[in-house]
């Protein structure tokens, strides 16, 4: 343990910072009092918690930094955790990222947006979905309700008549005047009531227009407005209604068992709970802590804050914590643990479901445990492949070649950890010098991180796992990193040339002349498959964003007008190449020093190259 003198340590709020032999970040924290806090670390008890115990035998210096507030020491804690992502904070691991609805009434006929950023730009916005077909669910009940339009005025203007959704009943086509203001308006306050909870209100609107049609025998319509009406009614009957409270209500359950902690949360809006997520976490701490690290490391992405926070028990720094997300919302943020009453049933619901979430998680532990020890015996691996890291080489005819590393970690995709490689020293379509490139940069920068595989599986036969080899040799790896190459199965013909037979994956291992076969529909060969093909989609979608990033940049440089200065103008203005695919002409007309006739010239090159609309 260092030699420290806490007289040095400032009395006052603030943050610090432990840090190892080579000044790494070891652990950031954050105290009402450093000197106290920091006392703790140094007392002859310690601090208590298992994992603080192994951090002060590597710590070697702590800085701290002082702030005036407690709230500005939360803010200062959260953003050096961001930066620095210490490896004795929690990590949260959390690989879902959460999709919202945006709907911005300033527009003259709003629409709805997908989204997965929550930003303070005056919009309404109705979330969160846990997955993006919940959120195409949602969205088919509303087309088919308030038929809302689909896509940009703009875009539909230009065409010479509505679209194929306003030919289904499913947008209104105010792009060519099917559809006035004030009616279109009527269709967004019963979106807005619908996504908020105040189904009544809709069903009494619809209720009255129908029995008006009927009675104006326009039974067509009224027959249309009945549809409607039973399915908002199929829709409320599979929500579950939890509480009678109205407002936005995350509710926190809490379940532990030794070393691990298991983290629950409840989505509930007006009443009704929409989702669920749950994470496990692996460090020791005591749970006052343990809830404030979690709340600031959930809430400081952009995702949507509820009203109201509903906690199994009250940490130390509630009250900062509540102030925080209040300024994130832009309004008050109750954050409350419950002693009795309908809120407190909620937290015990929470606990409940933490506890079978726990459960479900051991039980999948012992599954994948067991698939990894098949995967140490069939592949001759020499350690349990806990990490594991798939490499894919992607280009069209030499161009915009790019590689992709896709992890497993305890045998699930660890999204987070995907990194993509912009190939800098290959030119042309060698797919073994790009693919050494990568290994060699991923390998050099683990091996001084510390952070390094288990096992690498590499899409390819001999000549691919070849390279791998030749990377750790040069590295000094071999022995520390087992690795296999998975070729793809092969179409065979019988002797007759007739039938037709697909092969199994091959696995080719150093030193071992015939591929591992395993077996067909095994929970093993499921795994690297399934490792294969993220490391393959996740290269594609990154070769696909510099493709259209290199033609629209190529569409650019054709523009007559447009030179390097424009287009740095446009950059600017803009922010990024997709904003300008996307823009529109009035987008274009606003853009300062960009004349008129080239902004028409831009906007109709883009609309040729298929831009305006192309979000990719």
């Amino acid at each position: 343990m260092i030699d420290f003198d806490l007289k040095k340590i400032p009395a006052a709020h603030g943050v610090y910072l432990m840090k190892g032999d080579d000044g790494t970040v070891l652990y950031v924290g954050k105290a009402n009092h450093l000197r106290n806090r920091l006392r703790n670390y140094f007392s002859a008890a310690g601090d208590g918690r298992a994992h603080i115990r192994f951090l002060m035998a590597r710590v070697r210096d702590i800085e701290t930094i002082v702030t005036d507030t407690e709230k500005e020491a939360l803010i200062l804690e959260n953003t050096l955790i961001k930066q620095h992502r210490p490896r004795y904070n929690i990590n949260l691991r959390d690989d879902k990222t959460y999709v919202s609805l945006r709907f911005d009434l300033r527009e003259t006929f709003p629409a709805l947006q997908v989204v997965r950023k929550v930003r303070r730009d005056g919009a309404l916005y109705f979330g969160p979905f846990a997955s993006s077909s919940a959120v195409r669910d949602t969205l088919k009940e509303i087309y088919r309700i308030f038929p809302l339009r689909h896509y940009p005025i703009a875009t539909c203007r230009r065409r010479g008549r509505p679209c194929l959704f306003f030919q289904i009943g499913q947008c209104s086509a105010p792009c060519h005047g099917r559809i006035g203001v004030e009616g279109y308006r009527e269709l967004v306050d019963g979106v807005i009531a619908l996504l908020s909870g105040h189904e009544s209100e809709v069903l009494g609107m619809l209720r009255q227009k129908m029995l008006a049609a009927s009675g104006e025998l326009r039974f067509e319509e009224a027959a249309r407005l009945r549809d409607q009406i039973g399915s908002i009614e199929q829709t409320i009957e599979r929500q579950k209604v939890v509480t009678r409270a109205s407002g936005d209500q995350d509710v926190l359950g809490l379940h532990r068992e030794g070393g691990e902690v298991e983290v629950v949360i409840l989505f509930v809006r007006q009443g009704k709970l929409v989702d669920r997520r749950s994470f496990a976490i692996d460090w020791k701490l005591d749970e006052d802590e343990l809830l404030s690290s979690f709340l600031q490391q959930f809430y400081g992405r952009e995702v949507l804050i509820p009203d109201q926070l509903l906690l199994p028990l009250l940490p130390e720094d509630a009250a900062t914590l509540a102030d925080w997300l209040g300024d994130r919302k832009g309004r008050k943020v109750e954050v409350v643990a419950p002693r009795r009453g309908a809120k407190r049933e909620l937290v015990e619901l929470a606990n409940r479901n933490a506890l079978e979430s726990f459960r479900e998680r051991g039980s999948r532990r012992e599954a994948i445990d067991g698939v990894l020890e098949e995967l140490v015996q069939r592949l001759q691996l020499s350690r349990l492949p806990k990490r594991m890291e798939c490499f894919d080489i992607s280009n069209v005819q030499g161009q915009q070649s790019v590689g992709s590393m896709a992890v497993l970690l305890d045998g699930e995709p660890a999204r987070a950890e995907y990194r993509q490689f912009k190939i800098r020293t290959v030119t042309g379509a060698d797919d073994y010098a790009s693919l050494y490139e990568v290994l060699q940069r991923r390998l050099s920068r683990g091996r001084d991180d510390g952070v390094l595989p288990d096992f690498i599986l590499i899409d390819g036969g001999k000549g691919q796992l070849g390279v791998v080899g030749r990377v750790l040799d040069e590295l000094g790896l071999v022995g520390r990193i087992d690795c296999a190459g998975i070729a793809k199965s092969r179409v065979l013909s019988n002797v007759r040339g007739r039938a037709l037979e697909r092969s199994e994956e091959r696995f080719f291992l150093p030193g071992r002349k015939n591929p591992v076969l395993l077996r067909q529909g095994s929970p093993a060969l499921f795994m690297l498959e399934r490792l294969r093909d993220e490391a393959h989609r996740f290269a594609l979608t990154q070769h696909r964003k510099l493709r259209g990033k290199a033609a629209l940049s190529s569409t650019l440089e054709e523009i007559a007008g447009v030179g390097p200065t424009r287009r740095k103008m446009l950059l600017k203005h803009f922010g990024s190449l997709k904003r300008i695919r996307e823009a529109t002409l009035d987008d274009l007309l606003q853009v300062s020093g960009l004349p008129e006739g080239v902004a028409r010239k831009v906007f109709s090159a883009l609309s040729q190259a298929g831009g305006g609309t192309d979000s990719r």
